[in-house]
């Protein structure tokens, strides 16, 4: 799902500007009649004074082939940042170790499933930034963060998950306790949200934990048996009632490349 820019930009350059912002003129006969003018050469900018300014708004360029195959959900513009809210996790080794076991076992449903590269919770649907109004957006979130106390959740849930476009399907762990204040948090993104004309979080979201993922619906190999098979890993797991209970202490926000955390108290 997109949003819409916060500010609609056109050129602000008349047509007959050149490249470089001077106003080009008719032709003035400074050269002889019925020769060409000399063609201008241009040389190009060394690597050295490129990498000078590297705060351009140019965002990532957008190669599927370096994602997995993932298309975007909406199409990359000049000047636009995806942008998401949501809380990291840290993976403990223990945590490995039990998507060591859940993901093979995974696997013979749906050969195609790999892991995720990250671990974390969402607390907003991916949205557009302009470039200029990043640093603003993130202002805004630390401003609502600041007063949220940290807080404890378990996620031990397994349920399966498709993004929107049904082009994606994910491996999750649900939330069983904690839900009322991760509605709190996601309350207050919101209000940024709402601030900038961006598109707020899902009515009556499943918050949960992405294990794995793969491309294409493939809720009908995943759910019923497996989902069972799945869900009694997890349950039988030694320590899994410790493992699965995380302390929340930041919340993060990603935008094209930049990360930025906000403490709780």
């Amino acid at each position: 799902m997109s949003a819409a820019p916060l500010v609609g930009y056109s050129s602000s350059g008349s047509e007959d500007e050149s490249e470089d912002g001077r106003q080009t003129r008719p032709e003035d006969g400074s050269h002889r009649r019925g020769q060409s003018p000399l063609p201008r050469q241009r040389f190009p900018v060394p690597d050295s004074v490129l990498n000078m300014f590297p705060g351009t708004e140019e965002g990532p360029e957008d190669d599927s082939t370096k994602h997995g195959g993932r298309v975007r959900t909406f199409p990359h513009e000049r000047g636009n940042w995806a942008t998401h809210v949501y809380v990291p996790y840290e993976a403990k080794e223990e945590f490995l170790d039990l998507l060591d076991v859940l993901l093979p076992h995974a696997q013979t449903y749906v050969p195609r499933l790999v892991r995720m590269e990250a671990f974390h919770l969402s607390l907003s649907q991916s949205v557009v930034l302009r470039h200029h109004w990043i640093l603003p957006f993130v202002q805004a979130l630390k401003a609502r963060m600041a007063s949220f106390q940290r807080f404890f959740f378990t996620a031990n849930q397994v349920k399966i998950y498709t993004n929107q476009e049904k082009t994606r399907t994910f491996i999750g762990l649900e939330v069983t306790s904690g839900h009322a204040q991760f509605l709190d948090l996601v309350s207050e993104v919101d209000r940024v949200m709402e601030e900038f004309d961006l598109t707020t979080f899902y009515q009556d979201p499943s918050f949960h934990l992405s294990l794995a993922w793969c491309v294409g619906d493939a809720r009908l190999q995943l759910e019923g048996q497996c989902l069972q098979e799945l869900q009694a890993i997890v349950d039988g797991f030694e320590d899994a009632e410790v493992l699965l209970r995380v302390h929340i202490e930041q919340v993060r926000c990603k935008s094209g490349n930049k990360f930025f955390s906000m403490p709780l108290k």
